[in-house]
């Protein structure tokens, strides 16, 4: 069987290449929550470009959130105030770029309220980053764990985020670019801030 569709997990501010594979297997595309979580992964963290180079900010969740809990039960913990750091990171690597002032409005209340579930603040972050890249998917959820899907390529371990991308990554203009040169596959956000409306042409 040919598979035309995938499966994917569902990640926190997702790299550019998540979506360029999300543009090559929509309409039929299913995103994985009963999976179990696995620690270290876009799940719950994302790359940016700071002025130092890479940053990565992690949402942190609640102990015991390890293999053994899936996906969708994972909760966020608040025992720091990370979402201020957070907003505070994009706030200082982006408010250079061209179109930050332009989304602020638009992220800025999911640094403000709290979610109970690391899958709702991604699903709502990510609906809105589907908006903003005019891309029209609607989301659905796998109600099993399967090892496989038959007629789906399985994308759930595709995307590593310690390591470097294996296919060459078009450039676009990068705020810090002339520090450090151009960072590949950082998170769609990093394409939002730099290219705008324009970041939908991209993918």
């Amino acid at each position: 069987m040919i598979a035309n569709g995938a499966v994917l997990p569902m990640f926190y501010l997702p790299p550019v290449e998540y979506f360029t594979k999300l543009n090559a297997f929509k309409p039929d595309v299913v995103f994985d929550v009963e999976e179990h979580f696995p620690k270290q992964t876009y799940r719950n963290r994302a790359n940016i470009y700071s002025p130092d180079g890479l940053l990565s900010l992690v949402v942190p969740v609640v102990k015991g959130s390890k293999n053994h809990t899936k996906t969708k039960d994972v909760k966020i913990s608040y025992d720091f105030r990370w979402q201020r750091l957070h907003w505070m990171s994009l706030q200082a690597c982006y408010r250079r770029s061209a179109y930050f002032e332009y989304y602020e409005a638009d992220f800025a209340p999911f640094y403000e309220k709290r979610y109970d579930y690391l899958l709702d603040y991604n699903r709502e972050l990510f609906e809105l980053l589907l908006r903003l890249t005019k891309n029209k998917l609607e989301v659905s959820f796998t109600d099993t764990y399967e090892t496989e899907y038959p007629g789906l390529t399985d994308l759930r371990n595709a995307f590593n985020a310690k390591a470097t991308l294996a296919t060459e990554q078009k450039q676009y203009f990068q705020v810090f670019e002339e520090r450090n040169g151009f960072l590949p596959n950082l998170s769609i956000v990093d394409l939002l801030f730099n290219q705008g409306p324009q970041a939908a042409n991209y993918l």
